[in-house]
């Protein structure tokens, strides 16, 4: 139920007559071999959890039908009563096609130098609002109204700086991209990267909640010139710059 919270102070080939086994991506395929020269018919099965991954991601990397929901329940044995902690090494039940390898590949590599809203959401704080609540003085962010537990996005690809508890930012991610400035997510309820992880342009980092010092859920949204607070600039400002309607 959404609110307007704020945040205060801060393996080997195995080729047989029958059949060829591959591994592409952590996913075991079964490719029928139909003569000399005939047609393989490839279809996932398992799917082993790589670090960074999230079921939302597997789900759509794999061509999953009913999507990361379906693929919870199909393997929900195996991941626990928390659908948002998957550890890496657990093998997971596809149960459904799964999309071309160079598909997924392509769709990645589209996303590279584009950029994306980090949330499909409200603006709820605005950035540079006074306040005696921060301890700067000014909301040094821009908020974003969401529910816990709604997908957070990458705004870009980069590299992970941080990722994990930060005080009154609760669990928060950092990423540096390519232009030498730094995006931050705060009051995560989960964190799905780790540091030092490369990441794409709208790839889910974690889901939104309101650990920390807040009042209510959301996503506290910065952009930085460098990795650390106080380096704050307008954050909606930045992603229209890069073709982002906000």
């Amino acid at each position: 139920m959404p609110a307007k919270g704020k945040h205060r102070r801060p393996k080997s080939q195995r080729v047989t007559r029958a059949a060829a086994v591959v591994s592409a991506g952590g996913a075991a395929l079964a490719l029928p071999l139909i003569g000399a020269t005939g047609a393989h018919a490839a279809t996932a099965t398992t799917y082993t959890v790589k670090a960074g991954d999230t079921l939302s991601k597997i789900a759509e990397a794999q061509g999953v039908d009913g999507g990361w929901k379906q693929l919870y329940q199909d393997n929900k044995a195996a991941i626990g009563s928390d659908a948002a902690l998957i550890k890496p090494g657990t093998k997971l039940t596809l149960g459904g096609a799964a999309k071309a390898t160079t598909t997924a590949t392509q769709a990645s590599a589209s996303t590279t130098t584009s950029y994306v809203k980090p949330v499909a959401a409200s603006i709820g704080t605005p950035y540079h609002q006074n306040g005696s609540m921060w301890s700067s003085g000014y909301h040094t962010g821009t908020d974003f109204t969401v529910a816990t537990g709604t997908s957070l996005k990458a705004i870009a690809a980069g590299t992970v700086v941080s990722a994990g508890w930060d005080g009154s930012y609760g669990n928060e991610v950092v990423i540096q991209h390519a232009d030498g400035k730094y995006s931050q997510y705060a009051h995560m309820s989960s964190v799905g990267v780790s540091a030092g992880q490369a990441v794409t342009a709208g790839q889910q980092i974690g889901l939104s909640g309101a650990t920390g010092n807040v009042t209510g859920p959301h996503l506290h949204f910065e952009i930085r010139t460098s990795p650390n607070y106080g380096s704050d600039i307008d954050p909606l400002a930045y992603l229209r710059q890069h073709g982002v309607s906000v």
